[in-house]
């Protein structure tokens, strides 16, 4: 991977881990979520309007299917996210996601974009799934619960997360396919995508409206926060992707934990910390061999 892409990954990490802390504070579902779109539209709008006025009038069929696409894919991880959350726990959930994201995402990379991946970058990416695991558990969500109860949500919380994950890789490929090989912009892929993010999340507004109306109170100076600098860190991973291999850039991602790990170990105050520290190293460590490889 080229220095330039990955300091692309890095700057993008620590924006993602602070968008995430904003929202974790709001502490939204869906209308959270269309609450950002809404900024995010409005935001990014100077730009994405100054580079959709050459670019989108060429486009054939072939791009607005991808953004058609991304937006869905988009929607479905979030819904899945949420819904795995309010049926397990965020300490099962979350790990499977990000750990299997990176993974499900290099391998169709590999076996379907014709990419290439050494054995360094293969180390690479191990040293990155074992790091998130460790950050989020460790050998605790390996453990059989003796309650039964537990034990099912525990399951469920297990298949939520993998099929999080395949929304995660599936958007992934998708948006670099985008970006790489038709050559379309990073920021419209994002910005145009969020159109068909709004549609979809629209529903939840208008299904009660007073009920919206009151959170939308509560959460606006978050929703701003995170509309506004959220697709800075997406949109920095894409022109990643223009730099260097999806199998790389894909894992790289999950760096954005190294920077969680700190916070939640010195400003949240949260347990674990020596797990959570090996975890960030061995991120740092994969990051470097994918860099390297």
């Amino acid at each position: 991977m080229p220095l330039s892409a990955l300091a692309l990954v890095l700057v993008a990490g620590i924006i993602h881990a602070s968008w995430n802390i904003t929202a974790k504070k709001a502490g939204g579902d869906a209308r959270f979520a269309l609450f950002t779109s809404v900024f995010l539209a409005i935001v990014w709008a100077p730009l994405g309007i100054w580079i959709a006025v050459d670019a989108v009038p060429g486009w054939r069929w072939q791009e607005w299917t991808m953004i058609v696409v991304t937006g869905l894919l988009h929607v479905g991880y979030y819904v899945i996210l949420l819904r795995g959350y309010r049926k397990a726990d965020l300490t099962v959930v979350y790990p499977m996601a990000r750990g299997s994201g990176p993974l499900l995402s290099s391998l169709v990379a590999l076996l379907f974009l014709d990419e290439k991946l050494s054995t360094l970058g293969g180390i690479g990416i191990a040293g990155v799934v074992l790091g998130v695991f460790l950050i989020a558990g460790g050998p605790k969500l390996l453990q059989t619960a003796k309650d039964p109860a537990h034990r099912q949500r525990t399951h469920i919380g297990i298949a939520y997360g993998l099929l999080t994950g395949a929304f995660i890789a599936s958007y992934t490929v998708v948006d670099g396919y985008a970006v790489k090989f038709m050559l379309m912009s990073p920021i419209l892929v994002d910005y145009m995508g969020n159109f068909v993010r709004l549609a979809v999340l629209a529903p939840a507004w208008f299904n009660d409206r007073a009920s919206a109306a009151a959170l939308w109170k509560q959460q606006w100076k978050y929703a701003l926060v995170v509309g506004a600098i959220s697709p800075v860190s997406y949109v920095l991973v894409l022109y990643a992707v223009q730099l260097a291999p999806i199998s790389h850039v894909a894992p790289a991602r999950e760096v954005s934990m190294l920077f969680a790990a700190i916070i939640g170990g010195h400003l949240l105050k949260e347990g674990d910390q020596m797990q959570r520290l090996l975890g960030a190293l061995l991120i740092a460590a994969g990051v470097s061999a994918l860099a390297l490889g």
